[in-house]
């Protein structure tokens, strides 16, 4: 009987000199450290598995690559209109746009005559000061809407943009785009060459901006964003009388820049557009 009862007191004895010990307590919080270290290291390396299995929260949302195209064209809102050259600065131009509102000699420097015909420019001739080629950008983002060979214009490539805004530029060789390529501000699309329709402005490209098929003067552009172009509806909305004004300046720019020299049937010509699709497809 006494045996038993020794049994228990004899362990917890076991215990407490054990406990006694120097070494005891330092051992127990040293392993209980241990133990939690471990745990925490476990917990970890098993978080981390997890978040690498769990996909992006960018690609969650569709923001990445995929989105790179809508970002540009969102952009493209904001771009300012340039000059299709790398540096403005070592370009000069040949001939100007033809503003009817301009002194009756710009008007006259700013007429095409070809084969015969007087034609308003309808847009800039762009050459390089020292007479050289040079590389053609894209003044805006866009996409490409046409790419034609054509002798009699030098080539050309039309890029549509925002606000029924489209740029064109032509008198142009090695050409790299094709109809439908996307491509953004300042990329390039082509190198100067030349034209027979306007053989004196040697190595050049003609370029135009029209908007809803109204030619625009690109000079009082430059620097201008899309969004802050006015259509032609617009401009009548707002001053109603300078539409018929602007239609009966026409009329008259038109009587003023024929060519006496021209048979009648050339003169008829003047008045309607150029079925070649030119660089001037407007005429006086």
């Amino acid at each position: 009987m006494r045996e038993e009862e020794n049994k228990p007191t004899s362990k917890k004895s076991i215990i407490r000199r054990i406990l006694n010990k120097r070494w005891a307590l330092p051992a127990i919080y040293i392993a209980s450290a241990a133990l939690i270290l471990a745990g925490a290291i476990w917990a970890q390396n098993s978080f981390n598995d997890s978040a690498d299995k769990t996909p992006d929260k960018e690609e969650a949302a569709g923001i990445g690559n995929n989105m790179e195209e809508p970002a540009v064209e969102v952009n493209s809102h904001l771009e300012i209109i340039n000059m299709p050259v790398t540096d403005s600065q070592l370009a000069v131009i040949k001939k100007e746009f033809y503003d009817k509102d301009a002194d009756k000699e710009k008007r006259a420097a700013a007429l095409v005559f070809y084969n015969n015909r007087v034609m308003q420019n309808k847009g800039l001739d762009i050459a390089a000061k020292d007479g050289g080629a040079f590389d053609v950008v894209a003044s805006l983002s866009g996409k490409v809407s046409k790419v034609k060979e054509d002798s009699l214009l030098g080539n050309e490539v039309e890029i549509e943009h925002e606000n029924g805004v489209i740029t064109r530029y032509q008198s142009i060789t090695d050409i790299t785009v094709e109809v439908g390529d996307k491509v953004k501000q300042g990329a390039v699309i082509a190198k100067a060459g030349r034209s027979l329709l306007n053989e004196e402005a040697g190595t050049h490209v003609h370029f135009e901006i029209r908007q809803n098929d109204v030619a625009l003067n690109p000079n009082a552009v430059f620097g201008s964003q899309l969004t802050s172009l006015e259509t032609k509806d617009e401009a009548a909305d707002k001053n109603p009388s300078s539409v018929s004004e602007e239609e009966d300046a026409s009329n008259s720019d038109s009587e003023a820049i024929e060519n006496p020299a021209d048979s009648k049937s050339s003169d008829d010509d003047h008045t309607k557009e150029d079925p070649s699709d030119s660089e001037n497809t407007e005429e006086g």
